[in-house]
């Protein structure tokens, strides 16, 4: 089997499935990582250069359980909120924004 072959094979292996709470259980190529889930955003006007600075780049890159925020951009365009795994990429609960965030799968 070529190198490329190998390489193609492992991509489909290892592709996501992310449930869109909208359309349904899609492939992660119709989404996009849109950041950290649940981080309240301060008014840049109030903060010095380096905090704002910080609080666009500077996250959290726990092991573990990690809220994040999705839209689906190839679908219907929405935005949603899940839990995910940054070790194994198992996808846990899925939330809307502005909603209760459940416990991570380890926590429930």
């Amino acid at each position: 089997m070529s190198t490329e072959l190998q390489a193609l094979r492992i991509k489909i292996i290892f592709m996501l499935n992310i449930p869109c709470p909208y359309c349904g259980l899609r492939n992660e190529t119709e989404f996009h990582y849109g950041a950290e889930a649940g981080v309240a955003y301060p008014d840049p006007n109030a903060l010095t250069d380096e905090q704002w600075a910080a609080f666009l780049h500077i996250r959290s890159n726990p092991k573990g359980w990690h809220a994040e925020r999705w839209v689906h951009f190839a679908g219907c365009g929405r935005w949603f909120n899940l839990w995910r795994n940054t070790i194994t990429h198992e996808i846990g609960p899925v939330y809307l924004p502005f909603t209760s965030k459940p416990n991570p799968p380890d926590h429930a």
